[in-house]
């Protein structure tokens, strides 16, 4: 190599240093000059970890939940619906693992379906982050639910932002036992939610476990926690919890918040009023 060639080699070597030391060059990161950089080989073939999704990849507000394999529901007590012994709008906290809420949902809904509808009645519940951001709707038409009525069963529509449609729970026919499918926006199944005979809950909490389509392999579960004699029978706020793998889609985790909500109006949605 001539001496002018060094030299130059030397002064795009010093140029590509001092782009180093700028700040905000991190390990791994690409040259500012990459026609010098892809001229040099890989000293040790580096791996480097791979970049996180961008928040852009998911649906807003949903990346709360991309990391969680245990979601809390927790609904609120509602004292004048205890003192008066009226349905009123539920109310529910959504927390992760350690106890913080994400999410909070509100029931939108007349007083007339609250009345005269009760658990059947239709309504929107409308979850918002911490923020005050509504990030997903979860729409509830008035439809039946009984063993004896195989048709117009009960179904929610999740969307997720507002006006996207992500997915629906969808009731399936059977003469025993309580059965659902959650669906994409196409309709297609995607996973079944299979309950117990039994859904009092009266001495233990009640488990509903989430199965592939063929039922043959179990990946989680919703709860419904059992919190005490007396604010089971006196009162109408519910805990749940969703187990579910970490990995799973948001979306699909979505949707299973949806499914709590419709449970605990199917099942566990009780007040003074009839006792």
């Amino acid at each position: 190599m001539g001496p002018v060639e060094a030299n130059c080699y030397n002064i795009i070597d010093a140029q590509n240093q001092r782009s180093r030391d700028l700040p905000g060059f991190l390990p791994g990161a690409p040259d500012p000059d990459r026609s010098f950089h892809n001229s040099l080989p890989n000293p040790g073939n580096q791996v480097w970890q791979p970049a996180l999704p961008l928040p852009g990849s998911l649906p807003p507000g949903l990346e709360y939940l991309s990391q969680l394999d245990l979601i809390i529901i927790h609904q609120q007590v509602e004292l004048l619906g205890m003192i008066l012994g009226t349905e009123t709008s539920n109310k529910y906290e959504i927390k992760n693992s350690l106890g913080q809420r994400i999410y909070f949902a509100v029931e939108e809904s007349i007083c007339f379906n609250r009345t005269f509808c009760s658990t059947l009645r239709s309504c929107t519940l409308k979850i918002t982050d911490n923020s005050g951001r509504e990030v997903i709707t979860v729409n509830r038409p008035l439809r039946c639910n009984s063993c004896w009525c195989p048709c117009y069963l009960q179904e929610l529509e999740i969307q997720a932002p507002p006006g996207t449609i992500v997915g629906y729970v969808a009731q399936k026919w059977h003469p025993f036992l309580p059965k659902f499918t959650i669906q994409n926006a196409n309709k297609e199944d995607i996973l079944k939610i299979v309950g117990p005979c039994a859904t009092c809950g009266c001495f233990g909490d009640v488990d509903f476990e989430v199965k592939t389509i063929n039922e043959k392999l179990t990946i989680g579960k919703i709860s419904k926690y059992w919190s005490g004699f007396v604010n089971d029978v006196f009162t109408n706020a519910d805990n749940f919890g969703i187990h579910v793998p970490a990995d799973l889609d948001v979306t699909v985790k979505a949707a299973m918040i949806g499914a709590c909500f419709l449970f605990d109006f199917m099942f566990f949605e009780h007040s003074l009023a009839g006792l």
